[in-house]
């Protein structure tokens, strides 16, 4: 897992957004998006209680609470790229997103339905 992220470039951002939104976008596009708006969530929702994995691409604690040091996380978030661009997006509502599967979520503070869609950063 990383430590902190950073957003990424605003104009690369909304170029790789443009890219997803014609469907034409790359593995570059999603790793980019992914980060971006991973780094957008540590900055809106700081903390170490909950783990957002976005595999193979990233992972993140946010959301103040019981600090997780070692192991497997208590509360954990995962989901796959185009998911969490939809979400992040708002193209993508989170109930639906955990009703369809797309999201699995587990332990306390999970719901990020409150930190969603996120801000451009």
């Amino acid at each position: 897992m990383s430590s902190r992220l950073r957003p990424g470039d605003p104009a690369a951002v909304a170029e790789a957004l443009a890219r997803v939104g014609e469907g034409t976008a790359a593995r570059e596009d999603l790793r980019l998006l992914t980060k971006h708006y991973l780094a957008v969530l540590e900055l809106q929702a700081p903390g170490r209680s909950v783990e957002v994995r976005v595999p193979p691409f990233a992972a993140v604690q946010v959301i103040e609470g019981v600090r997780h040091t070692r192991g497997t996380p208590p509360a954990v978030v995962e989901t796959d790229a185009a998911t969490w661009i939809g979400l992040a997006s708002g193209q993508l509502a989170w109930a639906d997103a955990v009703d369809s599967g797309s999201v699995t979520a587990s332990g306390e503070r999970t719901d990020l339905s409150p930190y969603l869609p996120l801000a451009a950063g």
